[in-house]
């Protein structure tokens, strides 16, 4: 990992891209990391374009704005590339991540060139296989673990399951579905 990593999230609320970027965060942090993770709004309601950042450190983070030209990008609704430039300022040596069930040949029209490493994961399929509901963010967050190299994977999941672990200590069953979401996301990110 660089010495810091900065990535932006696009999603639409609801939709869990928010907690990703704070999960995300969390783990980075309980791992030694210096973090930053937030959320930017416009009109706040479900299905609204919404989008989140976190920035990754070694070192201490002394900026506090957008991030406006980050290392990785994650599309948490692949309709989002219809009406948003989810590229703008993405630097070409990092990654985009869209979650799609289409092959990466349909969506790079959408991505106004960029000539960067395009990454794909069906978050849909992975939540369906595992969880029995669509939580896109969960096969995301883990995705993106993998393509940024942030941290290595088998620590992103033992840092995981001890936060949801807390999280759904009285309902063991969602921390069953999405350890398995996100263990199921490592091997099916293309």
């Amino acid at each position: 990992m660089a010495a810091q990593t900065e990535i932006r999230w696009h999603g639409r609320g609801g939709q869990g891209a928010k907690t990703a970027a704070l999960l995300l965060a969390d783990v980075a942090f309980m791992t030694g990391k210096h973090v930053q993770g937030f959320p930017e709004y416009g009109p706040e309601r479900m299905g609204a374009p919404i989008t989140a950042y976190d920035r990754i450190s070694d070192t201490e983070i002394r900026v506090h704005s957008n991030i406006y030209e980050p290392d990785y990008v994650v599309v948490v609704d692949d309709t989002l590339l219809h009406s948003v430039d989810v590229t703008k300022g993405l630097k070409p040596e990092g990654a985009i991540l869209v979650n799609t069930e289409k092959p990466k040949e349909e969506i790079l029209p959408y991505l106004k060139g960029y000539r960067g490493r395009v990454c794909t994961i069906d978050a849909r399929e992975v939540c369906m296989r595992t969880m029995g509901s669509y939580f896109p963010n969960t096969p995301m967050l883990a995705a993106i673990v993998k393509i940024s190299g942030v941290m290595d994977t088998e620590v992103f999941l033992k840092e995981m399951e001890a936060s949801l672990a807390h999280k759904f200590a009285k309902k063991p069953e969602v921390l069953a579905g999405n350890m398995a979401a996100l263990s199921l996301a490592l091997t099916e990110v293309r």
